[in-house]
């Protein structure tokens, strides 16, 4: 009898590939909405302010010091800010193209198609997800995923965010299933690793950028095939 019955994966970073869908994305943006005209030089400049902003801003959101709308109103003003430009001059409908266009991108990150296929007839998959509701629910519909997977819980539906063990629990709960029953794959320290840790869940590290982590996860994994080595 195999250890696990079910696995949990995050999403985003370790599934559909976020920076390929976010910079094709924002390279759009810049075109669609004139922004050299505001003096956003090139694609490139609001690419790197995003990255410069949008990471701090999740990570506000991550322990609760800011909320889903605060995070949206605020976040192309201080992109804006952050290329050194004025942040009123921020259009209006720039935030909401941004969240169409990258929800509706379909990249995903290496084997992750060949491990769903590989995993899917062995086991029952799951999301658990700090993204909003919509959005995950549009990436996973515009890139092929939402086939391979039964229950998709968000922050948002539990009221509770990764690392917290709670929505862990949740989705236990709602599986009628135990801890020692399922393994969490994922690519970040805190929200996914730590977060499977103190839910008392297994976890795979997925690094495929050798970032390293300083808790010693169950497995450690820098590409998804790799999976099909103990799964």
């Amino acid at each position: 009898m195999k250890k696990y019955q079910h696995i949990f994966f995050d999403l985003d970073h370790t599934l559909w590939d976020y920076d390929r869908n976010v910079q094709e994305s924002l390279t759009e943006l810049h075109d669609v909405h004139q922004l050299n005209g505001l003096g956003i030089k090139d694609a490139q400049a609001l690419i790197q302010a995003f990255y410069n902003v949008n990471f701090k801003l999740w990570a506000l959101y991550d322990v609760g010091k800011i909320d889903r709308d605060s995070l949206r109103a605020t976040r192309f003003k201080l992109v804006f800010e952050n290329a050194g430009v004025d942040p009123e001059s921020v259009p209006t409908l720039l935030e909401p193209d941004f969240m169409h266009r990258t929800s509706s991108k379909n990249y995903l990150l290496p084997y992750a198609m060949e491990i769903l296929e590989y995993l899917k007839p062995k086991y029952p998959m799951h999301i658990i997800t700090n993204g909003f509701n919509e959005s995950q629910a549009k990436k996973l519909n515009a890139s092929g995923l939402s086939p391979y997977f039964d229950l998709i819980v968000t922050s948002e539906t539990t009221g509770h965010k990764k690392p917290d063990p709670r929505i862990f629990q949740y989705a236990l709960d709602n599986l009628g299933i135990n801890n020692q029953d399922v393994i969490m794959i994922g690519d970040n320290p805190n929200s996914d690793i730590l977060g499977a840790i103190n839910a008392k869940i297994d976890q795979v590290y997925f690094d495929p950028h050798n970032k390293g982590i300083e808790m010693k996860p169950t497995h450690t994994i820098k590409h998804l095939k790799e999976l099909e080595g103990f799964l």
